[in-house]
């Protein structure tokens, strides 16, 4: 009786998907650097070996040592514990950029697909003329606009991605507005925003899970970006971008400035990416892996 229980046909679509997101090698070791790096940002007082604002005139420029693992930068400071710290300003931009992204896009998307006419013919083509632009580009004006701070930069990048929610949400309200089961309950009486929360939303979570993992990496690059043009984390506080860009001066006679920081940033992207394509897979019920 358990080697039947236990068949695939018979597990749970969500014990399905654990099951096919665990054999999913590269999925799997992407996870694993994530949390690495969350853990990194959230212990970062206590794994930090030194004030990461410290300044040290007598340590300026100093290459990677057994004092400091990553050497230190123009000012003295240990880039290790900048790194460390620049880990809690990436990270933070990139899942609460992508939660703000999903706050806009997904009721928008909602609204348009169950609404139709106007509403939806607005939306979709404001959620166009924004996807004409370039995502960085957008990125950039609007925290221009907004002024130099973390906070707007997040705001910015939010408002950048949420089109891509939008869409998301508004094809998939369409699909799931022509099945059986939304039809009866419309036939049934049920207002639109009771079939949007209980018969349209739970059935389009799996692809906005998918699309915000993925966000998240882009995010992350976007966030490096405006530090690295002076619009995201201010100086001193820590943070990749602005670490990279005050690495530009010193390439030639202190690489390893810029060497740790975008290593930090090339990682923790890739494992985003790695972790969204295997969740993909194993939210995808047309794909099995052996």
């Amino acid at each position: 009786m358990s080697a039947v229980l236990d068949t695939p046909a018979s597990q749970s679509p969500a014990r399905r998907a654990v099951s096919r997101f665990l054999r999913h090698r590269l999925a799997l070791a992407g996870l694993v650097v994530v949390v690495a790096f969350v853990l990194v940002a959230a212990f970062a007082p206590w794994l930090a070996p030194y004030d990461p604002n410290a300044t040290s005139w007598t340590a300026i420029r100093q290459p990677p040592s057994a004092a400091h693992w990553f050497g230190t930068d123009e000012n003295g400071r240990d880039v290790l514990s900048r790194v460390i710290w620049g880990a809690q300003a990436s990270l933070m931009a990139g899942v609460l950029a992508v939660l703000g992204a999903v706050a806009i896009g997904v009721p928008l998307g909602l609204l348009a697909g169950l609404a139709g006419g106007w509403v939806d013919a607005v939306i979709a083509r404001i959620a166009d003329a924004m996807l004409s632009v370039p995502f960085l580009i957008l990125a950039i004006a609007l925290a221009a606009f907004l002024g130099p701070a973390l906070e707007n930069a997040m705001l910015a990048i939010a408002i950048s991605a949420s089109p891509v929610f939008v869409r998301l949400a508004r094809g998939m309200t369409l699909e799931m507005a022509a099945t059986d089961w939304v039809e009866a309950a419309r036939a049934l009486g049920n207002p639109p925003w009771r079939i949007a929360a209980l018969h349209i939303a739970p059935n389009i979570v799996p692809p906005l899970m998918v699309q915000a993992t993925l966000s998240i990496a882009e995010a992350i690059i976007a966030e490096a970006a405006l530090s690295f043009l002076g619009l995201g984390m201010q100086p001193p506080d820590p943070s990749w971008g602005s670490m990279l860009n005050s690495a530009q001066r010193f390439l030639t006679v202190a690489p390893w400035l810029a060497i740790f920081p975008g290593l930090a940033i090339f990682v923790v992207v890739l494992a985003f990416n790695l972790a969204g394509d295997g969740l993909r897979d194993a939210l995808d019920p047309r794909i099995e892996r052996r």
